[in-house]
């Protein structure tokens, strides 16, 4: 696609649109825009701009169609595929300034929000009513929920509480070429033709740009417990997950930490964690709900499967401070990994029962490609965090070898009957191994959804496929 270049005609367009307070073309502006949380690849915008209305991003559509501008959408720039990165130059279109909460329904369970709203300022808003809104992906203090449903988010409690697809009942989008639209119904059951609420989730910002989401919301559980087990090796702490579930428990979180990725926090964030010798992987255990005694009785079948599954010791979190400190080191595992080593992280998914053959295979693949990789994740659904590390490894080798070695990661992963992405999205990144997952006739058809909603291809660019 041949997209053209922001001339000072159309610079004067845009100003007449959004102000010439929410227009900027300096590279000290531009500078935030050209980067997400994807390693460190950098692509600099033409122009940013800022609008707060749903009617000035139609507009600006329009005219961006008209002239053939490309267009990326920004939320909090916090994603790790690379789906924020304006590839083509262009225009960004940040959604900073969509920020508030339009109405919490008590009624109906149900909010609706714009899309610049912090995933966390949010959950908070709706705890003080008794609520409960449990997509909370470990970014939840700066992401925004916009992002987050471009991207199909998830977080820990996805384990029990479902996806974020599950709480999405409408939203309002603006289309390539201007359109405003709601995609569904503010109801529970909507079998009205084909479901385009869904099919802009995950949508990564290619179909079109949400400027209003309406959520559904649940009572919020009075009452949890938190385990940590430690396990002498991966494989058995992994093999423990499905276990717990088939002794029919859900937990409402069940997150897998191997030992390094503990070590980093202890050194990246001076934690104090009394670490065991003999602990090299980790599982953290929550269950909620309202009925005390409940969780206690379902906290001692969790411990006898964990014992039948070689588990070394468990730690029942006993106050709040305790509780606290287990998920901010779990919370803070990203982070320390960021600050020790150039990596790449990759997203994998897989039945959890296949976890065990997934995390071996990871291993064995880091050995002969000579890297090492740090894993932590959502154990409960099978999602993984495969950090794969520099470390010692060569630039060539980095810069060669490690792309082949990735591709053998996704294609056991799919060998397993799982994915390439549980929640990071493909973005720039991840679009090479699609066809990993992917026959032509399903990239054939997600390519003809993409030029049914956008024709001359300016939104998003380079994205998915």
């Amino acid at each position: 696609m041949q997209f053209n270049p922001i001339t000072p005609n159309f610079l004067t367009k845009i100003l007449e649109i959004v102000g010439t307070e929410n227009v900027f073309t300096e590279a000290e502006h531009l500078e935030k825009y050209a980067r997400d949380e994807t390693e460190d690849l950098v692509y600099y915008p033409e122009a940013v701009v800022k609008p707060n209305t749903s009617n000035q991003i139609s507009d600006l559509m329009r005219l961006c169609n008209t002239y053939k501008i490309p267009v990326t959408p920004r939320g909090a720039g916090t994603g790790l595929s690379g789906g924020a990165l304006p590839v083509k130059g262009g225009l960004v279109i940040s959604m900073e300034r969509f920020n508030s909460i339009i109405q919490i329904d008590e009624r109906n369970l149900q909010a609706t929000v714009e899309p610049g709203v912090i995933t966390e300022f949010f959950m908070n808003a709706v705890a003080e009513k008794g609520l409960l809104y449990p997509v909370d992906p470990s970014s939840k203090g700066s992401c925004y929920i916009g992002g987050n449903v471009a991207h199909g988010s998830g977080g820990p409690r996805v384990v029990k509480y479902g996806t974020i697809r599950e709480y999405i009942l409408n939203l309002e989008v603006v289309l390539p070429e201007g359109e405003i639209i709601w995609t569904g119904a503010n109801t529970l059951k909507n079998a009205s033709g084909y479901n385009l609420t869904q099919l802009m989730i995950g949508s990564e910002g290619t179909l079109g740009i949400i400027t209003k989401i309406v959520l559904k919301l649940i009572p919020a559980p009075s009452q949890s417990l938190l385990m940590l087990a430690s396990f002498p090796d991966n494989e058995q702490a992994c093999a423990a997950v499905s276990a717990i579930f088939r002794a029919g428990i859900i937990p409402s979180t069940l997150e897998f930490m191997e030992r390094r990725a503990v070590e980093w926090v202890i050194e990246y964030d001076h934690f104090q964690f009394d670490l065991k010798d003999d602990a090299m992987a980790f599982l953290m255990i929550e269950v909620d709900g309202n009925d005390l005694e409940l969780l206690f009785a379902d906290c001692e079948k969790i411990n006898i499967v964990l014992e039948e599954n070689a588990c070394s010791e468990v730690l029942l979190a006993e106050t709040s401070v305790q509780k606290e400190s287990i998920w901010r080191m779990r919370r803070t595992m990203p982070l320390s990994v960021k600050s020790n080593s150039i990596y790449k992280e990759e997203d994998t998914v897989v039945p959890r029962s296949e976890l065990p053959k997934l995390i071996r295979g990871i291993k064995e693949i880091g050995k002969r490609f000579g890297f090492e990789s740090i894993c932590y994740g959502h154990a409960g659904d099978g999602n993984l965090h495969v950090n794969i590390i520099k470390g010692t490894m060569s630039d060539l080798d980095w810069n060669t070898k490690l792309k082949q070695g990735i591709r053998e990661i996704f294609e056991l992963t799919v060998a397993l009957g799982g994915t390439i992405s549980g929640e990071h999205g493909i973005g720039l990144v991840q679009r090479e191994y699609m066809d990993i997952k992917y026959t032509k006739t399903h990239l054939d058809i997600m390519r003809g959804i993409k030029s049914v909603f956008d024709p001359n291809g300016i939104l998003n660019p380079l994205k998915i496929f």
